[in-house]
């Protein structure tokens, strides 16, 4: 059998190869993973960038923060010449990829405060002191957290738990605190290799809480199969993921999530799609949290009433800034802020106050999505993009505008079309780009423009609907459509709309299967540019195999440079 399957790759790889040799005007190479503020990082970007010009690619797109040039060093521009020179000499354009929607970074390094938020409505505070607190309203928690109260293997006040006494367990010998804790193990008796418990808990609308766990493992195979989720009709209201090591000591679980228009939550812990090892839960706890988080800008405004006459009080008059000291969108554990009353205030010594405000959400483990609408992202791109030009004077640009997780949801964007809004945004962003740029080619991620992909309804945290956003971009635009298995609905689709495309692929596979399916899926194809090299793990092995499989013209060493002409030189 896996004689036949290697014929049919075999196959497969020369009839693409026969169709497509010498025929992509873009052969690009994804560059992603290294910082140029890292003197060690630049000597493995020199030897990718020299592989790809011996094979024949013509475009660099690099993601080294080059949406953020106002706050580099030195030694970063240094690097980046070395870089500059490195591609010239090997034939490569080099192609910036910039301004994040989805993933923030980029623009939080110039405003933190430009994180999407989500609401806080009227939350109590109580003012003792000449300053008002935070008071949790009613008692929200998980009942027998602690997993103390079980009958057997059976648990109490869970609406279930995965097969007691063959995949969840009462350990009484491994504990966190008490004299109990649930232990998972043996996922492959289930059918999906699952060990999961869950319980419903009763909420207050658009209100903030915070989930904490503690988790032990031992073995887990694999290690990513173990996730926390609070839903709510549909909807994941917490969308995240968790770096837990395969064998590891206690360690506390805790993020934020907001319960939006919904009474009532379901929340789940455990296992999903497990094949070996153990885990252990203890001490689940659910509490509604205060402005642990408080995004402060024009479209996230904070409001404060008086809860018996709904007076409204004044920021600057009445209270000082609502404000975060040590705020960070990337964590939940700020210190929680203080609303304090002001000298000649109407708010009065211990009146209820009725506190609204938004706070970012973390989403998976490291991204912050920002707010299309605000006005002040606008003036960031149009700063990042003059030194883009006067540093770089690129002629193609890559946007980073993939996976838009949230939106819809703060007081600038509440209410939008979301899928204009998205388009409006990409259309701001070319046109600040040809502002200082006036020739250059635009490329985008595709995955927000495809109907088969991320243009949709009920994304992520999205309030809102990205169907029929192809519809607001340039014509021009560059669709880079993506991902390891190939999408042939998605390259027809916008071959159908005229867009040209590119197609990334590869995504750290062992091997080029995939590849070759894409490529047979883009034949014949109008508008297919070509194809660009897309890892994520720094797999750069497979380079000279992928030139050679898309029929890229392989330079002569004289053409591209010998090995180590055009080198990094001094690191500094």
């Amino acid at each position: 059998m896996q004689v036949w399957r290697s014929l049919g790759w075999v196959l497969m790889v020369t009839g693409c190869m026969g169709a497509a040799a010498g025929a992509w005007e873009d052969r690009f190479v994804w560059v992603f993973g290294w910082d140029l503020e890292r003197a060690q990082d630049l000597p493995e970007v020199v030897k990718v960038l020299q592989e790809a010009g011996r094979n024949g690619f013509n475009g660099a797109v690099v993601s080294f923060g080059l949406d953020t040039l106002c706050r580099r060093s030195p030694e970063f521009f240094e690097r980046l010449r070395v870089v500059r020179e490195v591609c010239a000499t090997n034939g490569l354009d080099l192609i910036p990829a910039v301004f994040s929607i989805g993933y923030g970074g980029g623009f939080l390094a110039h405003d933190r405060h430009l994180a999407e938020g989500l609401p806080v409505k009227d939350a109590l505070f109580r003012v003792e002191g000449g300053v008002a607190r935070f008071v949790a309203e009613g008692s929200v928690a998980l009942r027998n957290g602690g997993f103390e109260e079980h009958r057997g293997d059976r648990f109490e006040h869970y609406a279930f738990h995965d097969q007691p006494g063959e995949v969840s367990f009462a350990d009484t010998n491994v504990v966190h605190g008490g004299g109990v804790s649930m232990r998972l193990e043996n996922f492959r008796s289930n059918p999906h290799g699952h060990g999961r418990v869950m319980q419903e808990v009763p909420v207050r609308p658009y209100r903030c809480y915070r989930v904490s766990l503690w988790v032990r493992t031992e073995g887990l195979d694999p290690a990513s199969a173990f996730r926390c989720l609070v839903l709510a009709g549909d909807r994941e209201l917490a969308p995240r993921t968790f770096s837990l090591p395969s064998t590891g000591g206690w360690r506390r679980v805790h993020f934020l999530f907001n319960s939006l228009e919904h009474d009532r939550v379901r929340l789940y812990a455990g296992v999903w799609g497990g094949r070996s090892g153990r885990v252990w839960l203890d001490d689940w706890g659910l509490e509604e949290v205060g402005p642990v988080s408080v995004l402060r800008r024009p479209g996230t405004p904070v409001t404060v009433c008086g809860e018996a006459d709904d007076r409204v009080y004044e920021e600057g008059r009445d209270f000082a800034p609502l404000e975060n000291p040590d705020f960070n969108p990337w964590r939940g554990d700020s210190t929680a802020a203080e609303l304090k009353r002001l000298p000649g205030s109407r708010i009065r010594e211990g009146e209820r106050l009725r506190v609204s405000w938004y706070h970012p959400m973390l989403i998976h483990e490291s991204q912050v999505t920002v707010c299309m609408a605000e006005p002040r992202l606008y003036e960031i791109v149009d700063h990042e993009a003059r030194l883009l030009a006067e540093h770089l004077r690129p002629r193609r640009v890559f946007l980073n505008m993939d996976e838009v997780r949230m939106g819809g949801t703060c007081g600038a964007c509440a209410g939008r079309d979301m899928a204009r809004l998205l388009g409006e945004c990409v259309q701001r962003l070319v046109a600040a780009l040809r502002r200082h740029l006036p020739e250059v080619q635009v490329y985008v991620w595709s995955d927000m423009f495809d109907p088969h992909h991320n243009a949709r309804s009920n994304y992520y945290l999205v309030q809102g609907d990205f169907t029929g956003s192809w519809r607001y971009v340039p014509r021009d635009l560059v669709m880079a459509v993506w991902g390891g298995s190939p999408r042939p609905e998605s390259l027809a689709f916008f071959a159908r709309e005229g867009f040209p495309v590119l197609v990334a692929c590869y995504y750290d596979a062992d091997d080029l299967r995939d590849v070759a399916a894409w490529q047979a899926a883009a034949g014949g194809l109008p508008g297919v540019r070509g194809f660009m090299y897309t890892p994520w793990t720094r797999r750069y092995g497979l380079l000279p195999e992928f030139a050679r499989l898309l029929g890229f013209p392989i330079r002569s060493a004289a053409a591209a440079g010998r090995p180590g002409e055009g080198g990094p030189g001094p690191a500094r």
